[in-house]
């Protein structure tokens, strides 16, 4: 009995303690169940397969923690807007060099998470509605520009796909470290706590110093940027260019920020507990594969999680002390 007490009182202090504790069962599971996973051979198509859904719950993270309901339904088809727009655009007309189309892809990210940040921060809008609004342009504009699956991706698209030390260090890799280290600069330049104490209580964070506003234009943004990254991460793993393959992200990167531990109302959380998240949904999904379970039932395990990480998420945010005020200058 004491132990129990021990392990309860430890997951409210910390929600990640679940979702770590969570990771390592399904690892478990799924060596059980396909013990070369994560051999030489093997691992650099596992990794390929996790990094755009790590990517795109990294995206969610900066809306959410902004608070106001910030949930960013376009993630999914930006991400997939972007790999169309590399391989469809970029490609054809010989810029698909990574010293071009790299910072154009980042470009396109940032300036469709800026722009669903101006309308929510000074026009007033809900994020939902926003992000709704680009969810159905983004997808519509992918289809415009590629209407069927075609194409090849760049050279150095292809070379994130290999890995390095004999297939021990996939080098996709590389996009999960970049989106670290912007999150780290964000962090290092004030950033993000600013974004937590917006979302914790903006009228607060106004009166401190805060320049609310602009705050969620950075935070959609980043988003922007994180997607953008994860659409990269797409492109390394189908190879081509796919019109409709990024939208089926967007529930998945809801359900990992949710499992993580992050509070969908905003004012905390982590980067550490949606990537998480992430990797646990991505092991449940290889889990199911392995069994021979149809494919048409991911959706459902995804919105059952989702449905539970709330749940759980909810009653572990009602035990946690109030978050205090933070005062900005």
């Amino acid at each position: 009995m004491a132990v129990l007490t021990d392990v309860v009182a430890a997951v409210r202090r910390s929600p990640l303690t679940v979702v770590v504790a969570l990771v390592v069962v399904l690892l478990a599971v799924n060596l059980g169940l396909s013990p070369t996973m994560l051999s030489g051979h093997q691992l650099p198509n596992t990794v390929n397969l996790l990094v755009p859904s790590v990517l795109v719950a990294m995206a969610s993270v900066p809306a959410v923690m902004s608070g106001r309901g910030g949930i960013d339904l376009s993630v999914g088809p930006l991400l997939g807007f972007v790999n169309v727009v590399l391989v469809g655009v970029l490609v054809p007309h010989s810029l698909g060099s990574v010293w071009l189309s790299l910072p154009l892809m980042l470009a396109i990210g940032a300036v469709t998470g800026l722009v669903n940040g101006i309308a929510i921060a000074y026009g007033r809008l809900q994020p939902v509605v926003v992000t709704l609004g680009s969810y159905l342009v983004l997808s519509g504009l992918a289809l415009v520009v590629m209407p069927q699956p075609v194409g090849v991706v760049p050279h150095w698209v292809t070379y994130l796909s290999g890995a390095w030390l004999g297939g021990y260090l996939p080098r996709s890799l590389l996009l999960v470290v970049g989106a670290l280290v912007l999150w780290r600069v964000l962090r290092y330049r004030g950033a993000v706590g600013t974004i937590l104490a917006t979302g914790s209580d903006d009228r607060a964070a106004f009166t401190s110093g805060v320049r609310v506003s602009r705050v969620l234009c950075l935070a959609y943004a980043s988003g922007g940027v994180f997607a953008a990254l994860a659409g990269i991460g797409l492109s390394v793993l189908i190879g081509s260019g796919d019109p409709t393959v990024g939208r089926q992200y967007t529930l998945a990167a809801v359900a990992a920020v949710a499992l993580g531990g992050n509070p969908l109302v905003g004012g905390r959380g982590t980067m550490v507990g949606p990537m998480l998240g992430a990797s646990s949904l991505f092991l449940i999904q290889t889990m199911l594969s392995s069994l021979k379970v149809s494919s048409l039932w991911i959706e459902v395990v995804y919105g059952a999680v989702l449905l539970f990480a709330v749940c759980a998420n909810a009653a572990l945010a009602s035990r946690l002390p109030a978050r205090p005020r933070v005062g900005v200058a």
